[in-house]
């Protein structure tokens, strides 16, 4: 009882604050989705996209930061904990001073992967151009994120996100529906509302964790050992990241081919996944934190009875959406959209979304676990073998069954994932 406390202490912040990200992307969705036309919830799809992609490949900077802080706080090592934050607040920073020298062939290598249509392409690259400047606040976020939740506190994030979701909102209606903006009012939105974050972020750290100032070292800050060891583990992460991005782009290339209306409705369909997602992503950060914890202070009896009750509130979780969105997934698409051919086009594909719950909730709790405790090589692993597969059921399937074949693919990409994940926990992590 005391555990399944503390789990849901870790849980519910980062539900609250998880589940203002999809409703973010949801209102984005519906602002451009009544501006006529499905060329603007395609030309939000390929910015937006574009930018997860920039981000999940450095999402490191948050999951390294957290499994390695919550691991050497186990030790009570608190000159640890410091140094690990500033060693990812560095390479944050280095890293977004280059996407911002780099924008220009980023921007062009993104859009000649993914080959939207002309007028979606023009529309998102305005998007991009003023997005792309958020990347400094974004990426510094990243790193106080994942040290908050290494130190067991979800609550600072999810007041984080709240708020710079609120802002993102109202920034967006004002610039769209007030200023007559339309995709640039959208961006502009967003790119106000991130640095609105990353300062709120570091007034808040100021706050709470100020006085752990006295414990910092400076000494070994950027020790060449310690800093192979900060980037041996986000090393995995990052080409495991690449394994995603590969996937996740692939699929929105796929359905951009296939014109417009399919791109908007994998656009639609894709928000059910991320609401999902972000749900279960809550319980998947209490299993990070929690098993980073035991497993620093090496309590194994603690550290199973984590994993197991993990897989109980994820499972809970999946069959809820999955009874969700079964029955109310359709008046869900006519919420988001007033185009009918694009509404009556995602009703063929809406099992599928159905169908992702229970096919990704072990491999969302697996993440958290193998996080918690830097099990990266495992989590590389995974998603290589799971990559092979998606890639591999989609060229067998595309000709005969198009788009069905994708979403196919991508179920099968999630399940495999859960699957090599648990072989490698029953064989001790193969670390």
């Amino acid at each position: 009882m005391v555990r399944n406390r503390l789990i849901l202490q870790l849980a519910l912040p980062s539900i609250v604050s998880n589940i203002t990200v999809p409703l973010l992307g949801l209102v984005d969705v519906a602002i451009v989705g009544h501006m006529g036309g499905a060329v603007y919830i395609g030309a939000i799809s390929v910015g937006a996209m574009v930018f997860n992609i920039i981000y999940w490949i450095f999402g490191f900077l948050r999951m390294g930061t957290s499994g390695m802080t919550s691991q050497a706080l186990g030790r009570r090592n608190l000159a640890d904990v410091l140094q690990l934050l500033c060693r990812s607040v560095a390479v944050a920073i280095a890293v977004a001073m280059t996407i911002l020298i780099l924008q220009v062939p980023i921007k062009w290598l993104a859009f000649l992967v993914v080959n939207p249509e002309k007028e979606v392409m023009g529309l998102a690259s305005s998007y991009f151009d003023i997005c792309v400047w958020g990347a400094p606040a974004m990426l510094v976020l990243y790193s106080l994120s994942g040290w908050f939740v290494g130190m067991q506190n979800t609550r600072i994030p999810m007041m984080i996100s709240i708020i710079q979701n609120v802002v993102n909102i109202l920034a967006s209606l004002t610039l769209v529906y007030g200023c007559g903006m339309k995709v640039e009012g959208v961006a502009c939105g967003t790119l106000f509302a991130q640095y609105v974050g990353c300062a709120i972020a570091i007034i808040l750290w100021a706050k709470v964790y100020g006085r752990l100032t006295k414990h910092f070292v400076r000494e070994g800050l950027f020790d060449f050992v310690k800093m192979l060891e900060f980037f041996k583990v986000n090393y995995h992460i990052f080409l495991r990241t690449l394994c995603l991005v590969a996937v996740n782009l692939f699929f929105l290339a796929a359905g951009a081919r296939q014109g417009a209306v399919m791109l908007a409705v994998n656009t639609l369909l894709v928000q059910l996944y991320i609401l999902f997602s972000y749900f279960l992503d809550g319980f998947a950060f209490a299993g990070e934190a929690l098993c980073g914890r035991y497993h620093g202070a090496a309590n194994s009896t603690a550290f199973k009875e984590t994993v197991r009750l993990v897989f109980a509130w994820g499972g809970a979780i999946a069959i809820v959406f999955t009874l969700i969105y079964a029955i109310g997934g359709q008046w869900f698409l006519n919420v988001l959209t007033d185009e009918r051919s694009v509404a009556e086009a995602a009703v063929d594909y809406l099992p599928w979304a159905v169908a992702v719950p229970l096919a990704g909730v072990a491999a969302f709790v697996w993440d958290g676990v193998f996080i918690g405790v830097t099990a990266t090589k495992g989590m590389l692993l995974s998603s290589v073998v799971a990559t092979i597969v998606f890639f591999s059921v989609y060229l067998i399937g595309k000709d005969a069954y198009a788009n069905h074949a994708l979403w196919l693919a991508f179920v099968a990409f999630l399940i495999t994932r859960g699957i090599v994940q648990t072989i490698i926990y029953s064989k001790g992590f193969g670390k």
